[in-house]
């Protein structure tokens, strides 16, 4: 994940029960939604995720070493954070260098849980990490970093079992680093074994790469892959060719994450700058770092190819930045999206509110402004946070601001038709007791959907999120004295048909 704002020109996150009432309960007609306009400061559909990065320990653990009281206490402690803010979507960096935060028997234990590289921290992570997401209705992305093969380029520092230290003829120094080269097939076969078998053995919700491809420059020297390109290259230009190289990979992956589990999502979250005008008139009218042409990110090939499911660029930079103007990105990307399947959100840059790298960071409400302008584009749905250290000291009280002004009412998540998934049985049953509203569990349902019907109006009350009370994992609610629809929700939110609640006054 780029961190830092000069990366435009290279590298650098409930009520009381009262007593018993009486219980009305019936089944709800569909809502007409074809007659009934959404308010769009409302979005029903809309990704709310946070960054939750482990390398050098940005943000969890929140230092080596820890216990594994200590280290899960953080990790819920960042969840609650999120769901305060009515976030519903997290973004766990698995796999911060060829190294994993799980139990793998094909990469080695990472050292940000325990100080020293693949020692075993005595207990795997990440079923805990997915769970206490899902308990809180979470959705859950395994970030990997798909080239790093170390942070230090001395391989006597590696555990012998590290693949950069079996295969170095995978490997290429640059910049104190070590990567894997993307020209070796061999390396990108390991890359989507390792993805594969994360997908196949946990239940998370999306794979996630973030924007380090080829290495961002600046690092001095050059990435020396004469030898993969004099094999492999067959007369293309070495540009064209690191290209076409980060292009199969992330194909390979897309088709790998699906065969193995459809519902699961692939997304990329590249550098903010696909190209420049001056370069390309199918750019951006920006005058920055160029992944196209620096790293050899080209996401346009993605969306255009179908090879992700969405797309996350990093906007890092406020409005009106000559550079990288946040509002000129934002339509060029919505525009980059427009009439495919791909979906877009926007990669905020909390970490920098309240920075001195520009002054528009230090206004509280440059962030919640973003959103504002996002609303112009139907094609932006979400946003996502880096990282989750600032969503626990939210600088400037920018992310209360935002969720204030953004996101006073939970959203579901968007869907995605290809990834499956079919609405659930309505929820049965339903009842209210006292002030809980309860019902008995739907099959296929993962969560359910609260809203409570204002007394005004006949219907239009699910089009947008004006009166979406809440969605919780359980089958119950604590309400107040009111009518209430609930519908029930498979893991893809795809949502069933109503049914109505009254809960009377005492």
């Amino acid at each position: 994940m780029t961190t830092g704002a000069a990366y435009v020109f290279g590298p650098g996150a409930t009520p009381s029960p009262a007593a018993t009432k009486k219980t009305t309960t019936t089944t709800a007609p569909a809502e007409v939604t074809a007659a009934c306009k959404p308010d769009a400061r409302y979005p029903k559909r809309q990704l709310r995720g946070v960054w939750i990065a482990t390398v050098k320990n940005i943000d969890w653990p929140s230092r080596a070493g820890l216990g594994q009281a200590r280290q899960q206490a953080e990790y819920v402690k960042i969840l609650d954070s999120a769901v305060k803010r009515n976030l519903n979507a997290v973004f766990v960096q698995v796999r911060p260098a060829s190294d994993a935060l799980y139990r793998s028997s094909l990469e080695p234990w990472s050292q940000y849980l325990t100080g020293t590289a693949g020692k075993d921290p005595g207990w795997d992570p990440l079923p805990f990490l997915i769970d206490e997401a899902h308990k809180r209705n979470l959705e859950f992305h395994a970030w990997f970093n798909p080239y790093r093969a170390a942070e230090n380029a001395d391989l006597s520092k590696l555990p012998a079992n590290h693949p950069a230290k079996q295969h170095r003829d995978w490997t290429v120094k640059y910049g104190g680093g070590l990567y894997y080269n993307p020209g070796l097939p061999q390396v990108r076969e390991h890359v989507t074994k390792v993805i594969t078998d994360v997908v196949s053995r946990y239940d998370i919700d999306g794979v996630h790469f973030d924007d380090y491809f080829y290495p961002y420059p600046g690092g001095g020297g050059t990435f020396d892959d004469r030898v993969a390109f004099a094999k492999y290259g067959k007369g293309q230009k070495l540009a064209d060719w690191r290209r076409e190289n980060v292009n199969k990979l992330v194909a390979k992956v897309d088709e790998a994450v699906h065969e193995t589990k459809n519902h699961v999502k692939f997304g990329i979250s590249p550098f903010g700058i696909w190209r420049n005008k001056s370069n390309d008139p199918d750019g951006s009218a920006t005058a920055g770092m160029s992944a196209y042409d620096s790293i050899y990110a080209d996401a346009r090939a993605w969306i255009k190819a179908g090879t992700v499911d969405y797309v996350a660029p990093q906007l890092y930079w406020p409005r009106g930045f000559k550079a990288a103007d946040y509002k000129a990105l934002t339509s060029w990307w919505a525009g980059a999206v427009e009439d495919t399947d791909v979906q877009l959100y926007i990669g905020q840059a909390l970490y920098q509110v309240g920075t001195r790298t520009n002054a528009a960071w230090a206004n509280p409400g440059e962030l919640s402004a973003h959103l504002t302008v996002n609303q112009r584009y139907e094609e932006v749905d979400g946003d996502i946070y880096f990282s989750a250290k600032q969503l626990l000291t939210n600088p400037l009280g920018a992310i209360d601001r935002v969720a204030k002004e953004h996101y006073s009412r939970p959203a579901l998540l968007p869907i995605m038709e290809d990834r499956g998934g079919e609405a659930p049985d309505r929820p049965a049953d339903a009842k209210a007791s006292g002030s809980t509203v309860s019902w008995t569990p739907s099959k296929g349902a993962r969560a359910y959907a609260v809203y409570r019907v204002p007394e005004s109006g006949k219907d239009c009350h699910t089009t947008d999120a004006r009166n979406l009370a809440a969605v919780v994992t359980g089958t119950s609610y604590t309400a107040k004295p009111g009518t209430y629809l609930i519908t029930s929700l498979d893991r893809q939110t795809h949502e069933s048909k109503p049914v109505k609640v009254k809960v009377d006054k005492g």
